[in-house]
């Protein structure tokens, strides 16, 4: 029997390294065994994915004699931050940088970095369609990711950068479709008839671990993903069609979502404001045909929604 190589996987009780945990998991010929990181490792979740079969560790991104004990003897590692924690750019790049040290440390022979684009190329700090956030950034969790980048580069450390987008997932929670006055479920997004990429939590996790299997061929390499670009009108045409009920979309302007007031409300609407504003560069850089040369189960919004109606409101 081949000797599995070690992942070591942070985030992995959340979305994007749960995932990946789940696609090694479920593959024993990859080659590949997952070591899933958590602050805690006693938590249900966690012990979830030691019943699957997965290495649990604990440790804390604020913590970096922690992650270096969490990387040693891996090949491979998947490095991802949780901006929404405290929603504060300069601490989530300071806990970039003390992954790309452990990672640069140990001798990770293949990380990949879960990053974002440079939301200022597109809209410069001094362009007044959005307010500037955070004193630097025009959209803080896109912005700091992508600054961070260059801590792998310096590091040494082989690294793929992969470019997610927005989940699917979250019309179950923050962006799921509301109730108006008539009882319709709406959904009230800031992106005019614009594009909209999103993507499956599971794809993404699916597509990482295709980067592993490949070895040394995204080394160094931007990777950029999503499911599919369609417009949030269709996406409400799909909810009405799969739930059964009307869902209507309620485009709002980004000045209008900013002010709703919610904790993170100017990050948010900028975020959705980058999206339209940006969506031919944005949609270009994530060719749908060779992600799915990675990733031949990727789904599309339809495909997706077949699978979770069921967490959506009934009738």
């Amino acid at each position: 029997m081949t000797e599995q190589r070690t992942v070591t996987v942070f985030g992995a009780t959340g979305h994007q390294g749960g995932s990946l945990v789940r696609a090694i998991l479920a593959d024993p010929g990859s080659g590949f065994a997952a070591r899933a990181v958590t602050r805690h490792p006693d938590s249900d979740p966690a012990q979830e994915l030691r019943r699957l079969g997965a290495e649990v560790v604990r440790a804390d991104l604020d913590d970096e004699e922690s992650l270096v004990a969490a990387l040693e003897g891996a090949y491979g590692a998947y490095l991802v931050t949780n901006f929404w924690e405290d929603m504060d750019a300069e601490h989530e790049k300071a806990q970039a940088a003390s992954l790309a040290r452990a990672a640069g440390h140990t001798g990770v022979q293949h990380a990949i970095w879960s990053t974002l684009e440079d939301t200022r190329d597109c809209i410069p700090l001094d362009d007044d369609r959005m307010p500037t956030l955070q004193g630097s950034y025009k959209v803080p969790h896109f912005d700091g990711k992508a600054e961070a980048d260059q801590y792998f580069t310096d590091a040494g450390v082989p690294t793929t950068f992969l470019r997610t987008t927005f989940y699917w997932e979250n019309l179950f929670g923050t962006f799921a479709p509301q109730r108006a006055e008539d009882g319709t479920l709406e959904l009230n997004f800031p992106m005019g008839d614009s594009m909209f990429s999103g993507i499956a939590v599971e794809d993404i996790g699916k597509t990482a671990l295709a980067i592993l299997k490949r070895g040394t061929d995204f080394i160094p390499a931007t990777i950029s993903i999503a499911g599919e670009h369609l417009p949030v009108a269709d996406m409400a045409r799909a909810l009405s069609e799969a739930l059964g009920q009307p869902v209507r979309y309620r485009p709002l302007t980004p000045d209008a979502f900013r002010a709703l007031g919610f904790p993170g409300a100017d990050e948010v609407g900028n975020m959705f404001q980058f999206y339209a504003d940006c969506a031919p560069r944005f949609t270009a850089a994530r060719d749908l045909e060779a992600i799915r040369t990675l990733n031949p189960a990727l789904q599309n919004f339809s495909t997706w929604l077949t699978k979770n109606r069921a967490n959506f409101p009934q009738p």
